[in-house]
């Protein structure tokens, strides 16, 4: 139970949940960060606390090369198809899941609007 004034979301000081072994890690090897957190505790869990998205890469190039390898076996199936079945037209999956494959990959590696400033 919070009795904080954080945004509802139970963690006590507004942010994003923080996992402990990082933040007891963060408290051992580093002295700054124990001045920075008695000093202003907020800004210096904000430290710890961030956004999987924001601090794994792995998590992006995974989903990148799912979807490149996505599009490389859909490009290959329709190279098959073509040259060896007798019907010129490929499935419309597969030409949906390349097409979804393409507009993903699009939509991830273009900068997003909030990002021009």
């Amino acid at each position: 139970m919070s009795t904080g004034t954080g945004t509802g979301t139970g963690t006590g000081y507004g942010g994003p949940p923080i996992d402990l072994s990082d933040l007891a890690l963060k408290i051992i090897t580093d002295p700054e960060f124990v001045t920075r957190l008695k000093s202003n505790p907020r800004e210096a869990l904000g430290e710890v606390a961030k956004k999987p998205l924001e601090s794994d890469v792995w998590i992006y190039r995974i989903v990148v090369i799912s979807l490149g390898l996505t599009i490389l076996t859909t490009a290959v199936g329709f190279i098959y198809i073509t040259l060896s079945a007798t019907s010129k037209e490929p499935p419309a999956g597969l030409v949906a899941l390349g097409s979804g494959a393409i507009g993903a990959l699009a939509g991830l590696l273009a900068p997003s609007p909030a990002s021009k400033s």
